[in-house]
């Protein structure tokens, strides 16, 4: 039987402790080499993450798996960088978990990868995206001026108007999912700024 194997039968060595404080250094060897395997497999689990949003209309003219390609599609044929089309790929990734807070859910699978920039954009693009709906249904359309003079005010609405907002045309020919697998994989091979980031950079050593 194979370590793989081993693993999904309960039988890979495991930590002795009951509690935390009780734990030893040979305790956190086995832990942190769990961990470190486990981290390696995020693109996998974000790239099947956000395949659930396929097929998922919610009334919008197009599915959110599509709108995500869209965005994403639209930043990279803009000359945009690998980070900002995964995040742009990435930010509406919280639809599923997150249905009132969704903008925050992504921003926070993210932020470890990229730029403080790309965060914030993600983090606030839904009070940005806000200017072009919320009006309709009651709501402040101008709820992005709370931000206002923020260093990163313009970059986000400039996400919004020639991104984000734009991307629900059915007609639109967006790259497949699997274009921008490779730069998902890329981005997220090793943490910019981690609490955890220096248990993978022992593992690289």
């Amino acid at each position: 039987m194979d370590v793989s194997e081993q693993t999904m039968h309960g039988m890979a060595e495991r930590a002795k402790f009951r509690e935390m404080k009780q734990g030893t250094r040979e305790d956190w060897t086995i832990i942190g080499g769990e961990y470190r395997a486990f981290a390696k497999g995020l693109p996998d689990r974000v790239l099947d993450h956000l395949k659930l949003l396929d097929g998922d209309f919610g009334g919008f003219p197009v599915c959110r798996l599509e709108h995500s390609l869209q965005t994403a599609t639209r930043a990279h044929r803009d000359g945009q960088g690998e980070p900002y089309v995964v995040m742009a790929l990435l930010h509406d990734i919280g639809d599923t978990l997150g249905s009132y807070n969704h903008p925050e859910v992504a921003a926070s699978i993210i932020k470890p990868f990229v730029s403080e920039e790309l965060h914030w954009i993600c983090q606030n693009h839904g009070a940005f995206q806000g200017y072009y709906y919320f009006h309709h249904l009651g709501m402040d359309r101008n709820a992005r001026d709370a931000f206002e003079g923020h260093e990163h005010y313009e970059a986000c609405r400039e996400f919004c108007e020639k991104y984000d907002q734009a991307a629900f045309d059915p007609d639109y020919q967006s790259e497949p999912l699997e274009f921008f697998e490779p730069m998902v994989r890329r981005v997220m091979a090793k943490p910019l700024a981690s609490l955890y980031a220096k248990a993978v950079e022992e593992e690289a050593a």
